[in-house]
């Protein structure tokens, strides 16, 4: 088995982000590995991609350009990832849990009979010792992930089949550059190889996005809330508290389900994922999903009236007490005292 590959997603020119966080991580994987560090680009003009992800540490940039790979539609991606992977044979594949991720992923798993990890929270390499097989296997790849209902977290290994996949969520890993000057090679696919004409039976006519109007991963200062806010009224102080801090208020999984805030706003396993450098929990007793979403925080406040709350064991300060009468003190304090 050869190199670890990462399907980098592509929109109007630009790498996602979540495929930028993945090669970060591969990078560091495929040097444990003693191996190369490739990426697979699928698309439509796709002329001078490769400058975005050299820096990154890719060593080989794969590109399959025709206009009618893009939009992503599954079967001709599917084909062309597949027979790909037959001809390099990597050990390891990242993707990204995004609605494409989730939609290619396993049509590729299942084709090439390797298995697949979700969602995953955490990648690393080791060993891994079959006892009833009696067998030990070196460099595999631990994949990490909440799981029976976030009780437990998981260690998933994939001992025989390949490759090794696994899918991440945006925000979970760190985007970071590797080296900028660094420098790989450009191999352009013959799709004609992969697909035929009966794969291209969808047509995308037309598209409609329409981006989030909360940019909470990228905001430095998130004021998140949880069930125990109480009420959608009670939750709205939250609001108050960003304004006056430059931050955006983010949510658990239970307060939006209760109805106090959107959807978009959840943070979490089941939500997205951010690491402000302040991040003050008002009211979320700390279950491993929500955690999951905001643990690489630089600093976690927490505000709650159970001093026993498990978010109060991974937050650097803890105020014990109701909400109610803690965040109207904070506004006014942080009103009066900000320039």
């Amino acid at each position: 088995m050869n190199n670890l590959i990462v399907y980098c997603e592509i929109e109007d020119g630009i790498i996602a982000d979540v495929s930028l966080e993945l090669l970060t991580k591969g990078r560091t994987l495929a040097n444990k590995l003693n191996c190369q560090l490739e990426a697979l680009v699928i698309g439509n003009r796709l002329e001078g991609v490769e400058k975005q992800l050299y820096p990154y540490g890719v060593d080989i940039v794969y590109t399959a350009d025709d206009s009618r790979l893009y939009p992503y539609t599954s079967l001709p991606h599917t084909a062309i990832v597949c027979g790909l992977f037959r001809e390099i044979t990597p050990q390891v594949c990242l993707m990204g849990a995004t609605s494409i991720g989730r939609d290619l992923g396993p049509r590729v798993s299942s084709t090439l009979h390797s298995g697949l990890t979700a969602d995953c929270t955490s990648l690393e390499i080791g060993p891994h010792e079959d006892k009833k097989a009696g067998k030990t296997y070196e460099n595999l790849l631990y994949q990490i992930r909440p799981a029976f209902g976030g009780n437990i977290v998981a260690t998933i290994v994939n001992p025989d089949c390949r490759p090794q996949m696994a899918t991440v969520r945006e925000g979970v890993m760190k985007k970071e550059i590797y080296d900028a000057a660094h420098q790989g090679k450009v191999v352009k696919l013959d799709i004609n190889k992969y697909v035929q004409d009966a794969d291209f039976v969808v047509e995308i006519i037309d598209r409609q996005m329409e981006k989030s109007k909360a940019n909470i991963k990228g905001a430095p200062i998130v004021v998140a809330g949880g069930y125990g806010m109480g009420s959608k009224e009670n939750f709205d102080m939250l609001f108050d508290l960003a304004a006056v801090l430059g931050g955006e208020v983010g949510a658990s999984r239970a307060a939006v389900d209760a109805g106090y805030c959107e959807h978009e706003r959840q943070i979490g396993q089941t939500g997205v994922t951010v690491r402000p450098k302040l991040y003050i929990a008002c009211g979320i007793s700390g279950q491993i999903q929500h955690i999951a979403g905001m643990q690489e925080s630089s600093i976690i406040i927490s505000i709650n009236n159970d001093a026993n709350a498990p978010i109060n064991t991974i937050a650097d300060y803890v105020i014990t007490g109701n909400v109610e009468d803690v965040i109207p003190k904070l506004i006014k304090y942080y009103k009066k005292n900000s320039k």
